[in-house]
């Protein structure tokens, strides 16, 4: 297999873990009852070209592998919105900080951008985030990540939802 295909497989494994960690919240919310109908009836065609990660998001993952938490996180807007896992996060602050507390449980990472789609209004990132125990007796991991980000309608160079899914990751 070329390694064009295995790069698509892993961003399309990460697009459906994205998927299937956001439908049990709906089932359970909704358990014994019939599925209700999707509120959503809008299509929209984005086309997406790949290019090099930005400045902003190279620095905003600078800032979680560094342990710093600083000026990379203002690439949200000040009540973003971040889904990560099954995690709902609002505001910047608590985005940040939520993250700080995470990374705090005993590892360092490292994040690598191996595709970068830019859609306008919404950006699609793929790749592998490294993660070191801080106990050298456990294992390094590399789970592969995708992440959505959806730009904000006033100002576009910030970010106004993100949704992601990383892992499996298991130490």
């Amino acid at each position: 297999m070329n390694s064009a295909n295995l790069e698509h497989r892993h961003l399309l494994a990460g697009m459906t873990a994205t998927a299937a960690i956001s439908l049990p919240a709906v089932s359970i919310a909704v358990a014994d009852t019939e599925t209700l109908p999707s509120t959503e009836n809008t299509m929209t065609t984005v086309t997406f070209t790949k290019k090099e990660p930005p400045e902003w998001l190279m620095a905003f993952w600078k800032e979680i592998d560094d342990k710093t938490f600083g000026k990379g996180f203002d690439c949200f807007t000040k009540d973003a919105i971040g889904n990560l896992g099954v995690a709902d996060w609002h505001g910047r602050e608590t985005i940040r900080e939520n993250l700080r507390a995470f990374i705090d449980t005993g590892f360092t990472a490292h994040h690598d951008v191996l595709e970068y789609w830019d859609g306008g209004s919404i950006k699609i990132f793929h790749g592998i985030v490294t993660m070191k125990p801080d106990d050298s007796g456990r294992p390094i991991v590399k789970p592969v990540m995708s992440h959505f980000f959806y730009m904000d309608e006033k100002d576009p160079t910030k970010v106004r939802r993100w949704i992601g899914a990383v892992g499996p990751a298991q130490f």
